[in-house]
């Protein structure tokens, strides 16, 4: 591995420079954080410069359908134990954003990067990673992302011989069957929820067998490998057996799997888990996710869900009846244009709470409420829906931009 004293060439230093300029430049215009316009100038002026920015640095990748941004950050968490980490915090998770926030951690040790799910194969092309955390697939953007087997196909052969570390959930059989082809494979048992996109095999076909926490195909005899990590309640069992406790301020089940992924991560970088999971505890919200913020005199906490794997998830955590549930849908560019995975989420795990309906798409979540025999109001926008709440907690759950509007009323 290239040291720290390598320079970048006069024009990798030159795209760094021009990008970060572009950055400052919208940021000060207003248009968000500039990692992205920055990003994509910077690589138009060195088309290599995101394999150059990775050379001196350890790369973690962190990819998934649901939970790659908690994730990134519970693993740079943990990894600032052994060393300066740079990592895409914010989710800017395609090549530019991993080119802008990797151009800004100059002295870093370890890189820890969230990446989009199809564009897992080339960035590990180009970073050389140390280590891959695959967490699980389900279906997402059913307008823009390929159908979930197509993917796993796509990292299958995107990772076959990689050098890097895997660590995979084997509780999903399609990241399993994804991380299949790698020599050098850690499985976590981190649990899976959402099965519904797990019935086939993805190797053959086949009916799906899934006898208590075992899975196999009847036909081929593809199955659950044998976990050397695993997820037991509120504690992470490492390779000999030890139980540590996870301590977090995350909640529910799903970030405890983050949790308990991350922390062999860590371990593949000689960070023990007792460590490492003090260190995740820091971590009281991620991107605004979980935070709790007062607005109009309520105490909103703000919940993202994309998919129907992580509505599920996001469910199973909210407060019990009668606490007040805000849904906010939208379906813009980042979040996918067809609203039809409303169909694929159960809302009838709501009944007893007052529901209230806002978002660009909040007719079509309405007409999934109703049909599922829910008592909602729709609302003009975030401020009516509160004011129609009693003092006290409200649960907020909302999609992909859905989320950054209520981010941007609420001041946070």
């Amino acid at each position: 591995m290239a040291g720290n004293s390598d320079p970048l060439t006069p024009r990798a230093k030159l795209a760094v420079t021009a990008g970060k300029a572009v950055a400052a430049a919208s940021r000060a215009a207003g248009r968000g954080s500039g990692s992205v316009i920055g990003g994509r100038v910077a690589l138009k002026l060195d088309p290599d410069l995101l394999a150059r920015l990775a050379q001196h640095l350890d790369v973690v990748l962190v990819s998934a359908t649901n939970g790659k941004t908690t994730t990134t950050r519970l693993i740079a968490e943990a990894l600032r134990a052994a060393g300066p980490v740079v990592s895409n915090a914010l989710g800017a998770n395609m090549p530019a954003g991993i080119t802008s926030a990797l151009a800004g951690g100059s002295d870093a040790k370890f890189g820890v990067i969230e990446v989009d799910e199809k564009y897992l194969a080339g960035v590990a092309r180009d970073t050389d990673p140390k280590c891959i955390a695959l967490l699980n697939l389900s279906r997402d953007q059913l307008d823009r992302a390929a159908e979930t087997r197509m993917l796993a196909e796509n990292w299958r052969e995107g990772l076959a011989g990689s050098k890097a570390v895997v660590v995979a959930n084997c509780d999903d059989p399609l990241v399993v069957w994804a991380a299949s082809s790698s020599p050098n494979v850690i499985w976590v048992a981190a649990g899976q929820m959402w099965k519904d996109d797990a019935w086939s095999c993805p190797s053959c076909g086949g009916v799906m067998q899934r006898p208590g926490e075992e899975w196999y195909c009847g036909e081929c005899g593809f199955r659950r490998p044998q976990p050397t990590w695993a997820l037991s309640g509120d504690h992470v069992l490492d390779p000999h057996g030890s139980a540590w406790p996870i301590h977090l301020q995350l909640p529910g089940r799903a970030n405890k799997a983050n949790a308990a992924s991350s922390a062999a991560v860590a371990a593949v970088f000689g960070v023990p888990p007792q460590v490492a999971l003090e260190r995740m505890y820091q971590v009281q919200a991620v991107a605004g996710r979980y935070d709790v913020v007062q607005f109009l005199n309520r105490d909103l906490r703000l919940l993202l869900a994309k998919n129907p794997a992580g509505w599920l998830e996001t469910f199973s955590l909210i407060d019990p009846p009668p606490t007040p549930v805000i849904l906010s849908v939208n379906a813009r560019g980042a979040d996918g244009t067809d609203t039809s995975w409303l169909w694929d989420v159960d809302y009838t795990q709501l009944t007893g709470h007052p529901i209230f309906v806002i978002g660009d798409r909040k007719l079509d979540l309405a007409v999934r409420l109703e049909v599922a025999n829910q008592h909602f109001q729709v609302c003009e926008d975030l401020d009516q829906a509160v004011q129609m709440c009693p003092p006290g907690r409200i649960e907020v759950i909302a999609n992909y931009t859905a989320f950054q509007d209520l981010r941007r009323r609420v001041g946070n």
